[in-house]
């Protein structure tokens, strides 16, 4: 039986998931298998903490739960204290692009910024202003410290942090612009600190308008929003964070791309991000990206046909599907096996009753029934994925709880098990899942 799901949180579980979509919140009552997998990226994280970076790919067919594995790590990293930022990709939001696509990814990145305390995005304000609560803390702590001196002493710590990210490319006007928000701050100046804001956001279109409104000769573009990412996460190590975690759903949206020019730019600006992780050259930052094995490894149009990203990811002599390197840049899903289903199915199983205030009524050999039709269905052998095994099991359970003078025979149709089975026996049918016996 699953621990206690607060029901706000089984609503979401199983309505989100019902829908296809992986929820936000939660994922610990469902979490199945990935456990290396989710071990490698934690280590990650940890090395991101003690100042490295780090560059992944997390690579499976759609509905394989690249999604689910991005988002549990999400709900990791913002608990243990590091800032989040993640966006999909779409052929409006790209690395690279001649319509601003790239700057159109990092104002959805900065969108979705997100801290333990402010999880759905939406965190830069509140980590300025909690990182100047900070420093204003610190500096009462201080002995002897007279009120005349008191917002001396703050302006020094805070021009000290400011001083630490000029060094870095663009770091001289990302430390006017903190600057200038702890001036708004004092003068209790929300017009200022909203401009501020939109600067860090990359929201001011022209040089001439930041110019006029902050005295920043400079504004993020397609060009720099990259560089950007990398002083944002030097910066919140210097406000109080463990560092940033970078997460890019979608990638498949880069292989679509019809230019090939184009599609080698964007590869161009993920050998960048790549190389400067590798080289020491990115601090305190990861980068996790999700995508299917085609938009990987296709030789015309996928990431490895950039020759430059191609020889430095691709697989040694050595690494099967059995017998993975789990600290290689690409971490490749496989399906969840049928006995990590079941117990997924039984989860959920238990959360819905919970949800709905009854005792679940389906027994083993129902579970097995069910999973057996979803797995010998004609083409699921390359082609099912738990997310439309989850979507059907719900839609199954719901129908059930609504019409409890039905069976599951009777829904799942009184042939389809024969016909999923290709009429085997009964003994044939439960030899098949034997693994599941207790």
């Amino acid at each position: 039986m699953v621990s206690q799901v607060p029901n706000r949180i089984a609503n979401i579980l199983i309505n989100a998931l019902k829908g296809g979509v992986v929820p936000r919140v939660g994922l610990e009552y469902i979490t199945v298998g990935r456990t290396q997998e989710i071990e490698a990226i934690l280590h990650d994280v940890q090395m991101i903490e003690e100042g490295g970076a780090s560059f992944r790919f997390i690579v499976g067919k759609y509905g394989s739960g690249k999604s689910f594995l991005l988002q549990t790590i999400r709900n990791y990293a913002t608990a243990k204290g590091f800032v989040v930022v993640d966006a999909d990709l779409s052929p409006e939001r790209r690395f690279a692009g001649t319509k601003g696509q790239g700057l159109a990814t990092y104002k959805e990145l900065i969108q979705n910024l997100s801290t333990k305390s402010k999880p759905d995005g939406g965190a830069l304000p509140l980590i300025l202003e909690k990182w100047i609560s900070g420093i204003q803390a610190s500096v009462k702590a201080q002995p002897n410290v007279r009120e005349d001196e008191f917002d001396d002493m703050v302006e020094r710590q805070i021009y000290a942090v400011a001083s630490s990210l000029e060094g870095m490319v663009n770091g001289f006007e990302f430390a006017k612009a903190v600057v200038t928000y702890w001036k708004a701050y004092k003068q209790d100046d929300a017009a200022l600190k909203s401009n501020v804001l939109r600067w860090f956001r990359g929201e001011y279109s022209t040089r001439k308008e930041a110019k006029e409104d902050l005295g920043i000769n400079f504004i993020v573009t397609d060009e720099t929003w990259y560089d950007f990412l990398k002083i944002f996460a030097v910066f919140l190590v210097g406000a109080g964070y463990k560092g940033m975690l970078v997460l890019i759903d979608e990638l498949v949206n880069i292989f679509k791309i019809p230019n090939s020019i184009t599609r080698a730019n964007n590869y161009e600006k993920i050998l960048t991000m790549y190389n400067d992780v590798l080289q020491g050259k990115a601090r305190h930052i990861g980068f996790l990206m999700g995508g299917t094995p085609q938009c990987i490894e296709d030789k015309y149009k996928g990431v490895f046909s950039y020759e430059a990203l191609r020889s430095r990811l691709a697989e040694g002599h050595f690494a099967t599907a059995d017998l993975k390197d789990l600290s290689a840049p690409i971490i490749r899903l496989q399906m969840l096996s049928q006995e990590e289903m079941y117990i997924l199915v039984e989860k959920l199983l238990n959360i819905h009753a919970q949800l709905y205030n009854y005792s679940p009524t389906l027994s083993h050999d129902d579970l097995l029934y069910f999973l057996t039709v979803e797995y010998n269905r004609v083409g699921a052998q390359s082609h099912i994925t738990p997310r439309e095994i989850i979507r059907d099991f719900i839609e199954l359970i719901n129908i059930l709880h609504q019409n409890p003078h039905k069976s599951v025979a009777e829904i799942l149709g009184s042939n389809s098990f024969e016909m999923a089975k290709g009429g085997l026996s009964d003994e044939d049918i439960h030899g098949e899942f034997q693994e599941f016996e207790v």
